[in-house]
């Protein structure tokens, strides 16, 4: 799965911006129809940073739509329907910084559970843990924000399933991913590609 140029991550977050922007002024989902790697099928999440907080932040973690509706999608729901968070304001998006994350697909760590954290790389890999109904992801840039190291960064991702944080240890079943992630310097400002630092 070939990576994104930094051309086509400007494309990702313009189109994010773009998206939230435009329901936010209609409530109406505007689809925009990109060829090439927008055309294949990848998991995306849109994160929302306003003054340096996290102000949204949804995705899809399989690659099950093409990655221009993906996006579209996982903006406005960032914006609208994050349950930790109001919903954002239009005026609002003078101030927040839009990041999108393009996911390679999720796999699951085949390891004896105590075995699992070596499968983990801080910096590289995003989590996601699965149990019953319970399911959660972090993605890989959480983890170096907060300065994890594996074994916290599975257990904060279990938490953020509702589950308790060892449960990678009894039973969960525990996938890694790689996120390539691309963010505004500023609000409306240049955009990046963001290398993460372990």
């Amino acid at each position: 799965m070939r990576k994104l140029t930094l051309e086509e991550g400007k494309i990702a977050v313009k189109l994010a911006r773009e998206s939230i922007e435009h329901y936010l002024e209609t409530k109406n989902i505007k689809y925009k129809r990109l060829e090439g790697v927008f055309a294949e099928k990848r998991g995306v999440f849109t994160t929302l940073l306003k003054k340096g907080e996290l102000r949204g932040c949804i995705g899809f973690p399989y690659p099950t739509k093409r990655l221009d509706e993906a996006i579209v999608e996982s903006a406005i729901a960032a914006a609208v329907d994050d349950p930790r968070f109001e919903p954002v304001k239009l005026s609002e998006m003078d101030d927040i910084e839009v990041e999108v994350t393009v996911l390679t697909p999720p796999e699951k760590i085949a390891a004896k559970p105590k075995d699992i954290p070596k499968f983990i790389e801080i910096g590289r890999h995003g989590l996601m843990v699965k149990l019953g109904p319970f399911s959660g992801l972090l993605l890989p840039q959480v983890a170096v924000e907060f300065g994890f190291d594996e074994i916290e960064f599975l257990s904060e991702t279990c938490m953020k399933a509702g589950l308790p944080p060892d449960c990678w240890l009894t039973g969960a079943e525990v996938y890694r991913f790689e996120g390539q992630i691309f963010k505004e310097d500023l609000p409306r400002g240049e955009i990046s590609e963001v290398k993460l630092k372990f």
